[in-house]
């Protein structure tokens, strides 16, 4: 196997195909895709079709998870930093035969009733699905359960494909279907995330899948400090979500572990100077943004989702429900969020 610059992958795992402007897509045996919340942390169970995405977002936190599924196979010297982040969209992991091994070691009642969210760490619609078709094989596994709840996180229009297998799972199981959007400034964008579907296309499949009937909204991953989070950029968002009838819009903070420092501030100080020492100041050591920041985005977030009459998702209801703020959360946001300068929120 030749390499193919600083990210090349040398073995052992059979290569599968090679596009022309260089990335690698390697088989990865495995025997269990289902990650439990034990694992990970969170408060439900993951499956991971891909190790890597081609989407190559710069602020993506999931870096770590390739360069795990690398060091293990190769050994914990294998690459240095960079060839690592180069590698992340450029060495794609496809987990062949994952559908049958979740069809084996997937056992509802061991669940706890904790939901299954495929997405978590890969875009499970990046531009491998075509071709391999992984995803929508994890899906039809799924949709032969009932009692299930099934979430799926992805920035793809790709995923309008499924619609049919999407429905059964509906009919079956609790499904929440996230289409990933940061803003609908196509120019900011593309700046942040090269490679992946625009805005508009992104909405467009959520009005299909709505359309279709399916319970899918957008969630705001990451809200990225004095670049996205003001009134302007996220009134926008919702709108626009609104719009194409998302039954919800949810949001999370930026994180700022090392690998996305690495790959993340180099823009931050290209492109938004201004904010670097806010950047440096405005996370803790384990790359978390400061708590009152994120209580006065959530405050802020709520607002503006009220005045547009968009639901948080929290009750399953329908798109009109309002999900307010709480008396600490309104009391943050009228400290901190008032004024003459009403576009930033606080990192210190």
């Amino acid at each position: 196997m030749r390499p193919c610059g600083s990210a090349a992958v040398p073995a052992p795992w059979q290569l599968l195909d090679e596009r022309r402007r260089g990335t690698r897509f390697f088989r990865l045996p495995v025997h269990s895709v289902l990650n439990s919340p034990a694992t990970t942390g969170m408060d439900f169970w993951s499956v991971n079709p891909y190790v890597g995405c081609e989407f190559g977002c710069s602020y993506c936190y999931a870096r770590f998870a390739h360069r795990y599924v690398v060091e293990r196979g190769l050994g914990p010297r294998a690459m240095g930093d960079a060839q690592f982040d180069a590698a992340f969209e450029r060495r794609i992991f496809v987990k062949a035969g994952a559908a049958e091994v979740l069809a084996l070691t997937l056992k509802p009642a061991k669940l706890g009733g904790r939901a299954v969210v495929i997405g978590t760490a890969t875009d499970p619609y990046q531009p491998a699905e075509r071709t391999y078709r992984i995803t929508r094989a994890v899906l039809e596994r799924l949709a032969q359960h009932h009692g299930l709840h099934v979430g799926l996180i992805t920035k793809s229009p790709l995923v309008v494909r499924d619609v049919d297998v999407l429905r059964r799972i509906a009919e079956r199981s609790r499904l929440t279907i996230h289409i990933s959007l940061i803003a609908t400034d196509a120019v900011l964008v593309r700046r942040l995330e090269p490679r992946t579907p625009t805005p508009l296309v992104r909405l467009q499949a959520l009005e299909r899948l709505v359309a279709a009937g399916l319970f899918a909204g957008v969630l705001v991953a990451p809200v990225l400090p004095g670049i996205t989070d003001d009134v302007p950029h996220l009134s926008a968002l919702v709108h626009a979500a609104r719009d194409a009838g998302a039954r919800f819009v949810r949001a999370d903070p930026l994180r700022l572990y090392p690998a996305i420092r690495r790959r993340f501030l180099p823009l931050v100080v290209e492109h938004f100077p201004q904010l670097v020492e806010r950047y440096e100041r405005g996370f803790d050591a384990r790359g978390i943004v400061r708590a009152e920041y994120a209580s006065a985005l959530k405050a802020r977030l709520a607002r503006v989702r009220k005045r547009l009459g968009v639901s948080d998702g929290t009750e399953r209801g329908g798109a009109q429900g309002h999900g307010g703020t709480g008396a600490r959360e309104d009391d943050v946001f009228r400290r901190i969020d008032q004024g003459p300068d009403t576009q930033q929120l606080p990192l210190v």
